[in-house]
């Protein structure tokens, strides 16, 4: 089984330790690749702060600097009904402010789908280096927004969750379809990387007709533990917090639209991911309560019946997904490599620009992403085109 450990190994700089300072560095100070200019990173850095709240004020990105143009990857926007009448929007990268080319004439150019985090967007740190990595390559990237969380509010009666595998396999069956013969695989960071790995979990042999392999980083695969460790102490303060500032202002604005959709009220006193979760995801996406979601939404019971070629990684040092929580080599099918990095923080993994100083740059883990993803690329099947199915419900 090939594993990142012969390729890459993560050591935080030595001015960067720590779990809550890897997490939070590298968000909100590390440069998203080497060569990046202070100027550029703080206007992505303002495009992305840009966008909260934007569900309720209407937000559109801010238009690029030229001084910029040549110097970041270009995006197209997509908007795709769902089965169930709703939207999201899908954002594909392209290279050189060029369309994305046919895929007929680019059958070998593999295409990254990213799955985002907790209110994450294309505008998390994390998204920002997996594009311009991508970009160096060639490759193809498409994030697909979970709902509400590209700046305008969805229209249905729900929002996301964090084991929402039925949104994922009509994603990842979409994006395979309208490209035939292209290598598809799919990347999934926290959040995302639950719910994609609850997806590879439930479908079996089947995934692997979608895509060629699957990677999650800093998932919380066992909802409850991770659920509880970030109500808790520091990172109630720190993470918590910050969460809530943007999902309870948009679940008072799906009330709006759906009035006695949930109690609003509990929603909105919520103080921990936990209450929220009950008051809120867990209703409005029918389950029972929050323990009843979280423990149905874990990715990591299902994990043995992976068959695709799939790659778990997690950092002993992650502020609220705690390791012990995280399925261990024994506990997996063997089409899953874990890795367990002694640090890096809550998707952090920083490391040193060429000097050695601050503020260092997040772009190593992608490329080694990368790397492992064209390993797989040679070793798997084609896989074969299939038609969407409807959404199942969760």
């Amino acid at each position: 089984m090939l594993t990142l450990q012969s390729n890459w190994r993560y050591s935080p700089p030595w001015w960067l330790r720590g779990g809550h300072a890897q997490t939070i560095w590298s968000a909100r100070v590390a440069r998203h690749w080497p060569a990046q200019s202070d100027k550029l990173y703080q206007h992505l850095s303002r495009a992305g702060r840009s966008t909260d709240g934007g569900v309720i004020s209407g937000w559109r990105e801010p238009p690029l600097p030229t001084e910029f143009a040549a110097l970041v990857p270009h995006w197209r926007r997509e908007r795709w009904t769902t089965p169930d009448e709703d939207f999201i929007d899908v954002d594909y990268l392209l290279s050189t402010g060029a369309a994305l080319a046919e895929p007929s004439t680019h059958k070998k150019t593999p295409i990254v789908v990213m799955f985002h985090g907790l209110e994450g967007s294309r505008h998390s740190h994390y998204a920002y280096a997996l594009a311009h990595a991508c970009s160096a390559r060639g490759w193809g990237l498409v994030i697909p927004h979970f709902r509400g969380c590209s700046g305008e509010l969805n229209l249905g009666p729900r929002a996301y969750h964090s084991g929402d595998y039925a949104e994922i396999d009509w994603v990842l069956r979409r994006v395979a379809n309208e490209h035939p013969g292209v290598p598809i695989v799919a990347l999934g960071y926290s959040l995302g990387g639950n719910a994609l790995m609850r997806w590879a979990g439930e479908f079996g042999v089947e995934a692997g007709r979608v895509v060629r392999s699957v990677a999650s980083v800093c998932a919380p695969l066992d909802l409850v533990a991770s659920g509880q460790a970030i109500g808790k102490g520091v990172n109630k303060l720190l993470y918590t917090r910050m969460f809530l500032a943007s999902m309870q202002p948009k679940a008072k604005a799906k009330w709006a639209q759906y009035p006695n959709l949930f109690n609003l009220d509990a929603a909105l006193d919520a103080r921990t991911i936990l209450e929220f979760d009950n008051a809120f995801t867990a209703p409005v996406h029918g389950f029972k309560h929050v323990l009843d979601y979280w423990s149905r939404a874990s990715a990591k019971p299902h994990m043995r019946s992976i068959a695709v070629p799939s790659l778990v990684i997690n950092a002993k040092n992650d502020p609220f997904v705690p390791i012990a929580s995280v399925p261990n080599q024994s506990e997996v099918a063997d089409a899953v490599t874990v890795l367990h990095t002694e640090e890096g923080g809550h998707v952090g993994f920083a490391q040193p620009i060429a000097s050695r100083k601050p503020p260092g740059h997040i772009a190593a883990l992608p490329n080694a992403l990368l790397d492992w993803f064209s390993e797989h690329l040679s070793l798997s099947i084609t896989p074969t085109n299939s038609p969407n199915p409807t959404v199942r419900p969760s």
